[in-house]
């Protein structure tokens, strides 16, 4: 049977992309009219959180509830692929009790096979590659300050060769849309990423820059990311000697477009990827970024199943 999964946004392609932004700016719209969409009614929804998560599942169980199904929640550390039986075992066991799987793991390929054992769609709310539901959330988000996102260009500026750097990539070759990367040299895009980009026919849309105050000139919209991943702060000392210059403060963000927009996923190492200025600055739009996940998971699990036959 056709099915729907979402891996990252090469998943959805650009027709895909546009479905979700057109569903989620409706959505966003109705929630805030009070007016119900149950269109999920007694679906059952496993969310498997097998890293730590504020945003993803709070965002996702919302989610559920709002679009009447029902959320299946396995984030302790007893539950679904924490027991030593083979992930083939438990996906299959799962597909006899819900219609959709979220998953929050570390390996892509985990992603990637599960995929192929079941007959129900499995969406990827983070990989150590890639992260599309943040994704999907920031293009929502910057069309909602700066319009059209066409003649825009974005500059993401720090680690390189994370997930999110990755979603970015995927997001301006899909899309069509100006990224101009930032990274110390040690920290670009992997081989994989650089193939991407070169097999793109929008592969001119990014550009990759050692200096972040040519990459930061002239944007319209600014990411960074943590350097170092919540819990693993003890590697910071040897990893930021590598990132000097790359703090987003005041007086790089001021590089950019004097209307220029600040963003960044979260959760946030304050003074050292960004500035408590620039954070809490009037041009940073990171809490509306955040709630932005509510409205593009909820269009998003709106197209899987509707793209799914079951």
């Amino acid at each position: 049977m056709p099915k729907l999964d979402i891996l990252n946004l090469q998943s959805l392609g650009k027709d895909g992309i546009l479905d979700v932004m057109h569903l989620a700016q409706k959505n966003k719209f109705d929630r805030c009219a009070f007016l119900e969409t149950k269109c999920l009614k007694d679906k059952k929804v496993a969310i498997i959180m097998e890293k730590p998560s504020l945003r993803t599942r709070t965002s996702f169980e919302c989610a559920c509830v709002d679009l009447g199904a029902y959320p299946v929640l396995l984030c302790d550390k007893n539950s679904a692929f924490s027991r030593g039986e083979s992930d083939y075992d438990t996906i299959k066991v799962l597909e006899r009790f819900v219609d959709a799987v979220i998953l929050r793991t570390y390996e892509q390929s985990k992603l990637k096979a599960l995929s192929e054992y079941v007959s129900i769609p499995i969406i990827n709310a983070l990989s150590d590659d890639f992260h599309p539901c943040q994704g999907l959330a920031d293009l929502l988000t910057i069309i909602e300050h700066k319009g059209d996102p066409y003649n825009l260009t974005m500059c993401y500026i720090g680690d390189a060769s994370n997930n999110m750097c990755n979603t970015y990539v995927e997001l301006a070759c899909i899309m069509g849309i100006h990224l101009n990367i930032a990274c110390p040299k040690n920290f670009g895009p992997s081989t994989k990423m650089l193939d991407f980009i070169k097999s793109s026919p929008n592969s001119s849309f990014v550009q990759i820059f050692d200096d972040p105050k040519l990459a930061i000139k002239d944007a319209d919209v600014v990411f960074t990311d943590t350097w170092v991943s919540m819990g693993d702060e003890e590697k910071s000392t040897e990893i930021i000697k590598y990132f000097d210059g790359f703090c987003v403060d005041m007086e790089l963000f001021n590089l950019a477009k004097t209307n220029a927009i600040f963003m960044h996923c979260l959760p946030a190492h304050r003074g050292l990827e960004v500035s408590d200025e620039v954070m809490d600055c009037e041009r940073s739009v990171i809490f509306d970024e955040a709630e932005n996940r509510l409205h593009a998971q909820t269009a998003l699990l709106q197209l899987v199943f509707e793209k799914s036959l079951f």
